[in-house]
C-alpha cells in the first residue's frame, strides 16, 4: 500500500550577527504543496488527519473549560496523591504563573486546517461539488471551534488564515501576527461558523465521529449565545438578536436526536455512537486510549484502606480496574458531590464515593473517583480506557435551548425537565422544575448542567457566560459555587476571567534571536508527522516558540492512529 509522506527538509542557518530582525525559514523540499493534492484519496486522508489531530487535543475541553470551575479539589487528593493544575484550579494565575501557555498549542491544528482550506477551496479540481462543500463545511467548523476555545480563554487573539511556510521562503516577519481585537476575533469566528453552515447546506449525512452539519449547528448556537451574553473589554454583548440566531441554530438539532433512557449507558463502551451523541472523539482498542486512569484509584493506596458508604472496608477492586488506575491526579469535591440528590441517577453513574478513617477510627475524609472515562474489559481480561469523549450530545442542546429561551423571556422549564426526567426516573415528579424568575432559571440551568456534564469541559465556560439577577457573570456569585459561601472570583479578580498570553505573537524580533530548531519525525505504521519549531523573542523580551505539526496517513487507512 502506498504511503503518503510529507517530507520537509530545513536548512538551518546560524545567526552570525549580534542583532537580527529576520530568520530565513526555507523548506528545501515539500512534497505535499506541489504533489500531494492530486487525487480524491488525498484530501480524504488529510481530513481524517484533521479529525485525528482534534482528538489529540481532546484535553483542551477539560483543561480550558472545566479546571477553573470550582468543583475540584486543590493540592492533594483524598489518597494523598498530588493533584494536577493546582494554580489553575485555585485561580492563582498571573503573568509569572500562566498555568496555560503558548495558546494551549492550538495554532498547530489551526495551521493544519488552514492548509486544508487553502488547497481544497482554491484547487483540487478533481473533487465533485458535494464532496468539496462537505470537506469545507468540516474544516471551517473545526477552525471556528479552535478559535472559539481561544476566544473564551484569551479574548482577542492573532487571526491566522494562511500557511506561509508553503509559499516558498517566508521571512520571520510573516510569523509576526498581532492580536486582533475581541470584536474582530468574534466576527471572524462567526464568519467561519456561517461558512461552515453554508458549505454543508442541506447535507444531513451523519456519523457521530465525523464533524457534521449538526456539530456546526451546536457550535454556532454556542458562539452566538456567548456573543449575546458576554461582554469583555473590546466587545459588548449583543443580546436578543444573537440569542435568536442561536435559537434558530438549535432548532436544527431539537427533535433530530434523543436522550438515552439510562444516563450511564451514554458513556458505555458497548453503546458507542448512541442516539444522544451529536459529535464525539473515538477511542478504539489497539488504536488509541484516553486518560481515564487519572481520575481513578490505585490498588496499593486504596484497597484495605478506603471504606464504602456502608462503613465497611473496601477489600476488593470495586470497579475492576485490574491495577490500571493512574496516580489519581484529578478529584472532585465533597461539596459538589453533595449537591446530587439521593434519587439523581447521575450521581452514582458519574462517581464512586468512599471514606477514609481518622485516628480515632471514625469515617471522616471523603473521596470520590470519576467513572465516565472508565473504559471496558477486553477479551484478554484487561481493562482498557477506550471510552469516547463526547463534545456535543443532545442533553447539551436541550439545556442550551433552556438558557436561550430564558434570555428571550420565554418559558424554559420544559427543557430542564426533559433532562431531569431521565435523571430522576420514578421520583421525577417530586423533582420537577417549576418556572422561576430569570435569575432563578439561570441558576437552575447552570446547576443542571453541572450535574449532567461532569468532566465534559463545560463548567468554567458556563459560569462565565451565565448571569445573576443584576446581569453579572455567575463567576462572581456564591450561589453558583460549591460550597455556596464564596464566589469563584471576587469582583477585584475580574481580570482573571480571561488569561493574558505574554508570548502573543510568532515574532522573532530582538537582539538575541535563538537559532531555528527543526525536527522531522516519521512513523512507519501508516503515519507521518513533521514538526517545525520556531524560537525567538517577542516584543516584550520574553522567549517565544511555536511548534507546527503535519500529520498524514495512508491513503486507504480506515483508522485514526494515535500520537504519543
Amino acid at each position: 500500500m502506498k504511503k503518503i509522506f510529507y517530507i520537509l527538509s530545513i536548512c538551518v542557518m546560524t545567526i552570525l550577527q549580534p542583532s537580527c530582525d529576520a530568520l530565513d525559514l526555507a523548506p528545501e523540499d515539500y512534497y505535499g504543496a506541489g504533489n500531494f493534492w492530486k487525487e480524491a484519496s488525498q484530501p480524504k486522508a488529510f481530513m481524517l488527519g484533521l479529525h485525528a489531530q482534534l482528538r489529540s487535543y481532546y484535553d483542551m475541553f477539560y483543561t480550558l473549560g472545566e479546571l477553573r470551575g470550582g468543583t475540584q479539589r486543590v493540592g492533594t487528593s483524598s489518597l494523598n496523591t498530588s493533584l494536577n493544575y493546582a494554580d489553575i484550579r485555585s485561580q492563582n494565575i498571573s503573568e509569572d504563573i500562566p498555568g496555560i501557555s503558548n495558546w494551549n498549542g492550538l495554532y498547530s491544528p489551526i495551521m493544519q486546517v488552514n492548509h486544508f482550506i487553502q488547497e481544497v477551496e482554491n484547487g483540487c479540481t478533481f473533487l465533485d461539488d458535494a464532496t468539496r462543500s462537505r470537506y469545507l463545511g468540516q474544516a471551517y467548523g473545526m477552525r471556528a471551534l479552535y478559535y472559539f476555545m481561544l476566544y473564551r480563554t484569551f479574548g482577542g487573539v492573532p487571526l491566522i488564515t494562511k500557511v506561509d511556510i508553503l509559499d516558498g521562503k517566508p521571512s520571520a516577519d510573516k510569523f509576526y501576527v498581532e492580536r486582533a481585537t475581541p470584536e474582530a476575533t468574534m466576527e471572524f469566528i462567526k464568519a467561519d461558523i456561517n461558512k461552515s453552515e453554508n458549505y454543508f447546506g442541506n447535507n444531513t449525512s451523519f456519523d457521530a465521529y465525523d464533524w457534521s452539519r449538526y456539530a456546526t449547528l451546536m457550535l454556532k448556537a454556542e458562539i452566538y449565545m456567548w456573543a449575546a451574553k458576554v461582554s469583555i473589554t473590546g466587545f459588548t454583548a449583543t443580546g436578543a438578536t444573537d440569542l435568536q440566531t442561536a435559537k434558530t441554530a438549535l432548532s436544527g438539532i431539537i427533535g433530530h436526536f434523543e436522550l438515552m433512557d439510562n444516563f450511564a449507558s451514554i458513556f458505555s463502551c458497548d453503546n458507542k455512537k448512541n442516539t444522544e451523541i451529536i459529535f464525539a472523539m473515538p477511542f478504539i482498542e489497539g488504536e488509541a486510549s484516553n486518560d481515564g486512569g487519572r481520575f481513578l484509584y490505585q490498588d496499593a493506596v486504596f484497597l484495605g484502606q478506603a471504606y464504602g458508604r456502608n462503613g465497611k472496608v473496601i477489600e476488593k477492586d470495586t470497579l475492576n480496574l485490574k491495577g490500571t488506575g493512574g496516580v489519581f491526579r484529578d478529584e472532585y469535591t465533597e461539596d459538589f458531590w453533595k449537591t446530587f440528590k439521593e434519587g439523581d441517577s447521575r450521581r452514582d453513574a458519574t462517581f464512586m464515593e468512599y471514606y477514609m478513617k481518622n485516628d480515632n477510627g471514625t469515617l471522616s475524609e471523603f473521596g470520590c473517583v470519576m467513572k465516565k472515562r472508565i473504559g471496558t474489559i477486553n477479551s484478554n481480561d484487561n481493562r482498557i480506557y477506550i471510552s469516547d469523549i463526547p463534545v456535543y450530545r443532545y442533553a447539551d442542546a436541550l439545556l442550551m435551548m433552556a438558557e436561550i429561551e430564558n434570555g428571550l423571556n420565554n418559558p424554559c422549564a420544559s427543557y430542564i425537565n426533559e433532562v431531569r426526567k431521565r435523571a430522576y426516573g420514578d421520583t421525577f415528579e417530586e423533582n420537577k422544575y417549576t418556572e422561576g424568575s430569570y435569575a432563578e432559571n439561570e441558576l437552575a440551568i447552570l446547576q443542571e448542567r453541572d450535574k449532567e456534564f461532569v468532566s465534559e469541559g463545560k463548567r468554567w465556560f458556563d459560569v462565565l457566560r451565565m448571569h445573576d439577577a443584576s446581569g453579572r457573570s455567575l463567576v462572581f456569585s456564591a450561589n453558583a459555587n460549591y460550597p455556596g459561601t464564596n464566589p469563584i472570583l471576587g469582583t477585584e479578580e475580574a481580570y482573571k476571567m480571561l488569561k493574558t498570553e505574554i508570548s502573543d505573537t510568532f515574532s522573532s524580533v530582538g537582539n538575541d534571536v535563538d537559532i531555528l530548531n527543526t525536527s522531522t519525525e516519521y512513523y512507519t505504521d501508516s503515519l507521518c508527522v513533521i514538526k517545525l519549531s520556531v524560537k525567538g523573542k517577542n516584543e516584550l523580551g520574553g522567549k517565544t516558540s511555536n511548534v507546527f505539526e503535519y500529520i498524514y496517513l495512508k491513503e486507504d487507512t480506515q483508522k485514526i492512529k494515535r500520537l504519543d
